[in-house]
């Protein structure tokens, strides 16, 4: 009978131990470790500056949720630390690519000053055949300053976008290095003698 007994508690003890360890918790800390990490990425532009690292982690984020939402919880917990890993990842992959793409939109600026400047000398062996494109030229001439100071000045913000406006700024050299290419082969245009 005793041991009926001991036998009897030790079912219950184990039943009750099954029923604790089948009811997993959500991981919760994970999750929020693993939002943090994505906030971290977002900040520091790793959506733009580390596009495939970020690309990957919001995946594994994304497995994760779905596995939250099926209750599988010790899935769901393993995809939250894989995922904050790989956020953490994604930002330091943004600091590199944000620094490529500083270098790049430096270089870019200094071959539109470069393309700018030999545009001007260009300008004044052809100014004698481009009276009538004066008024354009000029125009140009504004929006290409403005735009390139504002260039300039989103450099250290944000170096993608500078880029961008850089390679928006070169089509302006290339139309008028077209263009006083042709004024340069046309023959100049002389006035006729005025009659008495």
């Amino acid at each position: 009978m005793e041991r009926f007994k001991h036998s009897v508690s030790l079912i219950i003890v184990l039943a009750l131990a099954f029923v604790f360890l089948g009811c997993a918790k959500p991981p919760d800390a994970e999750k929020s470790a693993a939002q943090a990490a994505m906030g971290a990425a977002v900040s520091a532009g790793a959506d733009k500056y580390a596009a495939a690292d970020f690309a990957a982690a919001k995946s594994i984020w994304d497995t994760a949720e779905s596995q939250m939402k099926d209750k599988k919880y010790k899935e769901a917990k393993q995809g939250y630390i894989d995922a904050k890993a790989a956020f953490e990842k994604a930002t330091s992959g943004a600091e590199a690519g944000k620094k490529a793409m500083t270098d790049k939109a430096n270089a870019a600026v200094a071959d539109l000053e470069d393309g700018w400047k030999n545009l001007e000398a260009t300008a004044k062996k052809v100014e004698k055949n481009m009276k009538d494109k004066k008024d354009a030229w000029d125009a140009d001439a504004k929006a290409f300053a403005e735009g390139l100071k504002a260039t300039k000045d989103m450099i250290a913000a944000d170096p993608a976008g500078a880029k961008a406006k850089a390679d928006a700024l070169k089509t302006i050299i290339n139309k008028w290095d077209a263009t006083f290419n042709e004024l340069a082969a046309a023959p100049a245009k002389t006035e006729a003698p005025k009659k008495k």
